[in-house]
Protein backbone atom coordinates (compact mmCIF):
# COMPACT_ATOMS: atom_id res chain seq x y z
CA UNK A 1 0.00 0.00 0.00
CA UNK A 2 1.39 3.34 -0.98
CA UNK A 3 0.36 7.09 -2.31
CA UNK A 4 2.61 8.85 -4.96
CA UNK A 5 2.48 12.63 -3.86
CA UNK A 6 0.82 14.82 -6.76
CA UNK A 7 0.20 18.60 -6.59
CA UNK A 8 -3.17 18.43 -5.60
CA UNK A 9 -3.50 14.39 -4.73
CA UNK A 10 -2.14 11.52 -3.08
CA UNK A 11 -2.64 9.18 -5.32
CA UNK A 12 -3.51 5.47 -3.82
CA UNK A 13 -1.89 2.37 -5.72
CA UNK A 14 -0.71 -1.15 -4.68
CA UNK A 15 1.52 -3.72 -6.40
CA UNK A 16 1.70 -7.27 -6.47
CA UNK A 17 3.53 -9.54 -8.63
CA UNK A 18 6.93 -9.39 -10.77
CA UNK A 19 7.66 -9.40 -14.11
CA UNK A 20 6.65 -6.64 -16.61
CA UNK A 21 4.10 -3.72 -15.63
CA UNK A 22 0.46 -3.78 -15.75
CA UNK A 23 -1.59 -1.20 -14.43
CA UNK A 24 -5.16 -1.95 -13.86
CA UNK A 25 -7.49 0.71 -13.84
CA UNK A 26 -11.17 0.54 -12.24
CA UNK A 27 -14.96 1.80 -13.36
CA UNK A 28 -16.98 4.54 -11.86
CA UNK A 29 -17.68 4.11 -7.93
CA UNK A 30 -14.96 1.30 -7.94
CA UNK A 31 -11.11 0.75 -6.29
CA UNK A 32 -8.01 -0.78 -6.88
CA UNK A 33 -9.85 -3.88 -4.78
CA UNK A 34 -11.79 -4.95 -7.44
CA UNK A 35 -9.37 -6.64 -9.49
CA UNK A 36 -8.78 -9.02 -6.64
CA UNK A 37 -10.65 -11.86 -9.28
CA UNK A 38 -7.84 -10.83 -11.39
CA UNK A 39 -5.15 -10.67 -8.97
CA UNK A 40 -3.84 -14.19 -8.48
CA UNK A 41 -3.88 -14.85 -12.67
CA UNK A 42 -2.04 -11.39 -13.04
CA UNK A 43 0.08 -11.58 -10.73
CA UNK A 44 1.41 -14.74 -11.07
CA UNK A 45 3.10 -13.14 -14.68
CA UNK A 46 3.29 -9.47 -14.04
CA UNK A 47 4.40 -6.82 -11.90
CA UNK A 48 0.44 -5.47 -10.91
CA UNK A 49 -0.23 -2.06 -10.35
CA UNK A 50 -3.97 -1.33 -8.97
CA UNK A 51 -4.52 2.51 -8.69
CA UNK A 52 -7.29 4.16 -6.87
CA UNK A 53 -8.69 7.42 -9.81
CA UNK A 54 -8.67 10.79 -8.86
CA UNK A 55 -12.48 10.48 -6.80
CA UNK A 56 -12.43 7.22 -5.67
CA UNK A 57 -11.50 5.14 -2.87
CA UNK A 58 -7.97 6.26 -1.26
CA UNK A 59 -7.81 8.48 -3.71
CA UNK A 60 -10.27 11.31 -2.84
CA UNK A 61 -10.05 15.05 -3.44
CA UNK A 62 -12.27 18.18 -3.00
CA UNK A 63 -12.93 19.05 -6.23
CA UNK A 64 -16.33 19.63 -7.54
CA UNK A 65 -15.09 18.89 -10.94
CA UNK A 66 -12.46 17.15 -12.62
CA UNK A 67 -11.59 15.57 -15.72
CA UNK A 68 -10.73 12.04 -17.49
CA UNK A 69 -7.77 14.08 -19.06
CA UNK A 70 -7.04 14.68 -15.14
CA UNK A 71 -7.06 11.06 -13.93
CA UNK A 72 -4.76 9.85 -16.84
CA UNK A 73 -1.85 12.90 -15.56
CA UNK A 74 -2.81 10.92 -12.79
CA UNK A 75 -1.57 7.69 -13.52
CA UNK A 76 1.18 9.18 -15.57
CA UNK A 77 2.34 11.26 -12.89
CA UNK A 78 2.56 7.54 -10.74
CA UNK A 79 4.36 5.82 -13.67
CA UNK A 80 7.22 8.40 -13.58
CA UNK A 81 7.84 8.51 -9.94
CA UNK A 82 8.05 4.53 -10.30
CA UNK A 83 10.49 4.84 -12.79
CA UNK A 84 8.98 1.66 -14.55
CA UNK A 85 9.70 0.81 -18.29
CA UNK A 86 6.31 1.02 -20.53
CA UNK A 87 3.43 -0.99 -18.90
CA UNK A 88 0.73 -2.93 -20.02
CA UNK A 89 -2.51 -1.20 -18.98
CA UNK A 90 -5.86 -2.91 -18.69
CA UNK A 91 -9.25 -0.14 -17.75
CA UNK A 92 -13.19 -0.72 -17.54
CA UNK A 93 -15.32 1.90 -18.58
CA UNK A 94 -14.23 4.83 -16.17
CA UNK A 95 -10.64 3.29 -16.47
CA UNK A 96 -10.97 2.61 -20.04
CA UNK A 97 -11.48 6.00 -20.71
CA UNK A 98 -8.64 7.27 -18.59
CA UNK A 99 -5.95 5.02 -20.50
CA UNK A 100 -7.03 6.04 -23.70
CA UNK A 101 -5.76 9.37 -23.39
CA UNK A 102 -2.81 8.18 -21.26
CA UNK A 103 -1.58 6.26 -24.25
CA UNK A 104 -2.43 8.91 -26.75
CA UNK A 105 -0.39 11.74 -25.05
CA UNK A 106 2.43 9.38 -23.14
CA UNK A 107 2.90 6.71 -25.91
CA UNK A 108 6.45 5.95 -23.89
CA UNK A 109 4.25 4.94 -20.94
CA UNK A 110 2.30 2.61 -22.31
CA UNK A 111 2.90 -0.94 -24.00
CA UNK A 112 -0.47 -2.29 -24.80
CA UNK A 113 -4.04 -1.28 -24.42
CA UNK A 114 -6.96 -3.61 -23.35
CA UNK A 115 -10.04 -1.47 -23.17
CA UNK A 116 -12.97 -3.34 -21.20
CA UNK A 117 -17.24 -1.76 -21.68
CA UNK A 118 -15.83 1.37 -22.62
CA UNK A 119 -15.83 3.91 -25.04
CA UNK A 120 -14.86 7.59 -26.65
CA UNK A 121 -18.02 9.05 -26.50
CA UNK A 122 -20.79 8.06 -24.25
CA UNK A 123 -24.57 8.85 -25.37
CA UNK A 124 -27.75 6.77 -24.16
CA UNK A 125 -28.59 4.19 -26.50
CA UNK A 126 -32.43 5.61 -27.43
CA UNK A 127 -35.19 6.10 -25.67
CA UNK A 128 -34.66 3.26 -23.48
CA UNK A 129 -31.07 4.36 -22.69
CA UNK A 130 -32.01 7.49 -22.10
CA UNK A 131 -34.35 6.32 -19.63
CA UNK A 132 -31.72 4.56 -17.74
CA UNK A 133 -30.33 7.65 -17.36
CA UNK A 134 -32.54 9.56 -16.55
CA UNK A 135 -33.62 7.68 -13.80
CA UNK A 136 -30.47 7.11 -12.26
CA UNK A 137 -29.82 10.63 -12.10
CA UNK A 138 -33.05 11.76 -10.32
CA UNK A 139 -32.00 8.80 -8.29
CA UNK A 140 -28.75 10.48 -7.27
CA UNK A 141 -29.92 13.99 -6.48
CA UNK A 142 -32.83 12.67 -4.16
CA UNK A 143 -32.09 9.43 -2.41
CA UNK A 144 -29.29 8.07 -0.44
CA UNK A 145 -26.09 6.23 -1.98
CA UNK A 146 -27.18 3.04 -1.02
CA UNK A 147 -30.43 3.07 -2.99
CA UNK A 148 -28.09 4.95 -5.86
CA UNK A 149 -25.94 1.48 -5.24
CA UNK A 150 -28.69 -1.03 -5.46
CA UNK A 151 -30.33 0.39 -8.49
CA UNK A 152 -26.46 0.71 -10.25
CA UNK A 153 -25.97 -3.10 -8.85
CA UNK A 154 -29.56 -4.85 -10.02
CA UNK A 155 -28.32 -3.32 -13.61
CA UNK A 156 -25.04 -4.86 -13.27
CA UNK A 157 -25.73 -8.05 -11.57
CA UNK A 158 -29.50 -8.95 -12.99
CA UNK A 159 -29.33 -12.44 -12.55
CA UNK A 160 -30.86 -14.05 -9.65
CA UNK A 161 -27.61 -16.19 -9.33
CA UNK A 162 -25.71 -13.56 -9.04
CA UNK A 163 -27.32 -12.34 -5.70
CA UNK A 164 -24.16 -12.70 -4.00
CA UNK A 165 -21.85 -10.23 -6.38
CA UNK A 166 -25.12 -7.98 -6.42
CA UNK A 167 -25.13 -7.81 -2.40
CA UNK A 168 -20.95 -6.92 -3.02
CA UNK A 169 -21.85 -4.31 -5.57
CA UNK A 170 -24.27 -2.45 -3.53
CA UNK A 171 -22.02 -2.57 -0.41
CA UNK A 172 -18.99 -1.49 -2.66
CA UNK A 173 -20.71 1.19 -4.64
CA UNK A 174 -22.44 2.47 -1.24
CA UNK A 175 -19.79 3.40 0.59
CA UNK A 176 -18.99 6.32 -2.12
CA UNK A 177 -19.26 9.87 -0.63
CA UNK A 178 -21.82 11.92 -3.22
CA UNK A 179 -20.08 14.23 -3.91
CA UNK A 180 -16.69 12.70 -5.70
CA UNK A 181 -19.18 10.37 -7.22
CA UNK A 182 -20.99 13.11 -8.83
CA UNK A 183 -17.48 14.97 -9.64
CA UNK A 184 -16.62 11.56 -11.73
CA UNK A 185 -20.37 11.08 -13.29
CA UNK A 186 -19.85 14.94 -14.83
CA UNK A 187 -16.35 13.39 -15.94
CA UNK A 188 -18.11 10.84 -17.62
CA UNK A 189 -20.51 12.77 -19.04
CA UNK A 190 -17.81 15.12 -20.54
CA UNK A 191 -15.22 12.73 -22.00
CA UNK A 192 -14.90 12.66 -25.61
CA UNK A 193 -11.53 11.18 -26.79
CA UNK A 194 -12.40 10.79 -30.83
CA UNK A 195 -9.98 12.86 -31.67
CA UNK A 196 -6.90 11.23 -29.77
CA UNK A 197 -7.62 7.79 -31.08
CA UNK A 198 -5.72 8.22 -34.35
CA UNK A 199 -2.48 8.61 -32.46
CA UNK A 200 -2.86 5.71 -30.02
CA UNK A 201 -0.24 3.40 -31.84
CA UNK A 202 0.31 0.47 -29.37
CA UNK A 203 -1.67 -3.17 -29.94
CA UNK A 204 -5.09 -2.64 -28.80
CA UNK A 205 -7.93 -5.20 -27.45
CA UNK A 206 -11.42 -4.26 -27.28
CA UNK A 207 -13.44 -6.16 -24.93
CA UNK A 208 -16.89 -6.10 -24.14
CA UNK A 209 -19.83 -7.98 -22.89
CA UNK A 210 -22.39 -9.01 -25.66
CA UNK A 211 -24.91 -8.01 -22.34
CA UNK A 212 -23.72 -4.48 -21.94
CA UNK A 213 -26.68 -2.38 -21.33
CA UNK A 214 -24.68 0.55 -19.71
CA UNK A 215 -22.42 1.34 -23.26
CA UNK A 216 -23.79 0.81 -26.36
CA UNK A 217 -22.33 -1.80 -28.48
CA UNK A 218 -22.08 1.23 -31.17
CA UNK A 219 -19.83 2.74 -29.02
CA UNK A 220 -17.78 -0.16 -28.39
CA UNK A 221 -17.82 -0.76 -32.23
CA UNK A 222 -16.77 3.59 -32.88
CA UNK A 223 -14.03 2.98 -30.17
CA UNK A 224 -12.49 0.19 -32.07
CA UNK A 225 -12.94 1.12 -35.79
CA UNK A 226 -11.14 4.77 -34.25
CA UNK A 227 -7.43 2.84 -33.17
CA UNK A 228 -5.60 1.77 -35.39
CA UNK A 229 -5.13 -1.92 -35.66
CA UNK A 230 -7.54 -2.55 -32.87
CA UNK A 231 -9.11 -5.88 -32.27
CA UNK A 232 -13.04 -5.92 -30.49
CA UNK A 233 -14.32 -8.98 -29.52
CA UNK A 234 -17.37 -10.13 -27.38
CA UNK A 235 -17.88 -11.84 -24.08
CA UNK A 236 -20.68 -14.13 -24.09
CA UNK A 237 -22.88 -13.96 -21.16
CA UNK A 238 -21.40 -10.57 -19.67
CA UNK A 239 -22.79 -7.54 -19.27
CA UNK A 240 -21.00 -4.19 -18.00
CA UNK A 241 -19.07 -5.97 -15.31
CA UNK A 242 -17.21 -8.38 -17.46
CA UNK A 243 -14.23 -9.20 -14.92
CA UNK A 244 -16.85 -9.92 -12.43
CA UNK A 245 -19.24 -11.83 -13.73
CA UNK A 246 -16.79 -13.80 -16.57
CA UNK A 247 -13.51 -14.12 -15.00
CA UNK A 248 -11.91 -16.60 -16.18
CA UNK A 249 -12.93 -15.66 -19.96
CA UNK A 250 -12.12 -12.13 -19.12
CA UNK A 251 -8.60 -13.17 -17.51
CA UNK A 252 -8.27 -15.98 -20.31
CA UNK A 253 -8.45 -13.15 -22.89
CA UNK A 254 -6.29 -10.51 -21.27
CA UNK A 255 -3.35 -12.90 -20.48
CA UNK A 256 -3.19 -14.10 -24.52
CA UNK A 257 -3.30 -10.80 -25.71
CA UNK A 258 -0.82 -9.95 -23.43
CA UNK A 259 1.66 -12.62 -24.38
CA UNK A 260 1.57 -11.73 -27.85
CA UNK A 261 2.81 -8.44 -27.39
CA UNK A 262 5.83 -8.08 -28.93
Amino acid sequence: MATARLPDLDLYYETSGAGAPLVLLHGLGSSSADWALQMPAFAARYQVITVDLRGHGRSLDGAWRYTINQMAEDVAALLAQLELPAAHVVGLSLGGCTAQPLAARHPGQVRSLVLCNTFARLRPDGLRGAGRLLRRMWLFGTAPMPVVARYVAVGLFPKPEQADIRAEAVARLGRNRKRPYLAAMRAVAAFDSRALLGSIRCPTLVLAGDRDTTVPRAAVQALARGIPSARLTFIADSGHATPYDQPEEFNRRVLEFLAAVP
